[in-house]
């Protein structure tokens, strides 16, 4: 398995920099297969999002795109993909941030009862809003 930091992902996805986007396309299509994966970690998709937002100005219909390609690239394998697809499909019906709604997913995947917050639009995407 190889780690893929964010900002090798970002360059995959984004193909701006004339250096460093083929790197990182070759890592991920060609050096990265089924015997040795990419290994994406939540952090990274965290980060990602954050950049892919704050960055690039992408709307959460763009960022579901990213993330859904990402969960799919077959030499990718992706941590807690299944918590994270729950997640993703949280963060597309609602209005919490994608850092909200994994937060909640790993949370009930760890079995906690609640998970609680402040955060109105994250207690909406069923976390426990504290009183």
């Amino acid at each position: 398995m190889i780690g893929i930091d964010t900002n090798v992902l970002v360059r995959y996805i984004a193909q701006d920099d004339p250096l460093q986007s083929p790197k990182a396309t070759k890592l991920i299509e060609q050096v990265c297969d089924s015997a040795t994966p990419g290994f994406i970690g939540l952090v990274v998709l965290v980060e990602l999002v954050w950049v892919c937002e704050s960055c690039y100005g992408a709307a959460r219909v763009e960022v579901v795109e990213i993330l859904r390609r990402i969960l799919s690239i077959r030499q990718l394998m992706v941590q807690e993909a299944e918590v994270v697809w729950k997640a993703l499909r949280a963060f597309e019906a609602g209005k919490a941030d994608f850092s909200d709604c994994l937060i909640e997913r790993m949370g009930n995947a760890a079995g906690c009862s609640a998970v609680m917050t402040f955060d109105k639009a994250a207690a909406a995407a069923g976390m426990a809003l504290l009183q």
